[in-house]
């Protein structure tokens, strides 16, 4: 029975190194799940950070927008006092006349 031994014997080692195996794979995949809860964690960051640049990008947009806006308003009010101007010499020309 010396042969049943030895398998006896190679099964007691099989089953340390499957032992040991599997609790490295508990620790890789322990691992793993705490790089993924920090992955997570920095796309949330990251995501809340492009959101904010974009909030202020918009907010730019729309100063821009207004700006250009009030640029055009000027300049309408300029060509309106022009043409008062215009009729008030008009006016005038035709009260002295």
């Amino acid at each position: 029975m010396p042969e049943l031994e030895m398998i006896k014997g190679e099964n007691r080692d099989i089953k340390t190194i499957l032992e040991l195996t599997n609790k490295r794979l508990d620790d890789i995949t322990a691992h793993l799940v705490d790089q993924s809860r920090r992955i997570d964690e920095m796309n949330r960051s990251l995501i809340a950070r492009i959101d904010e640049t974009n909030n202020r990008i918009n907010r730019l947009y729309e100063v821009i927008v207004r700006r250009e806006e009030h640029d055009k308003l000027e300049i309408k009010i300029v060509k309106i006092e022009q043409d008062i101007a215009e009729i008030k010499e008009k006016i005038q020309y035709k009260i002295a006349a």
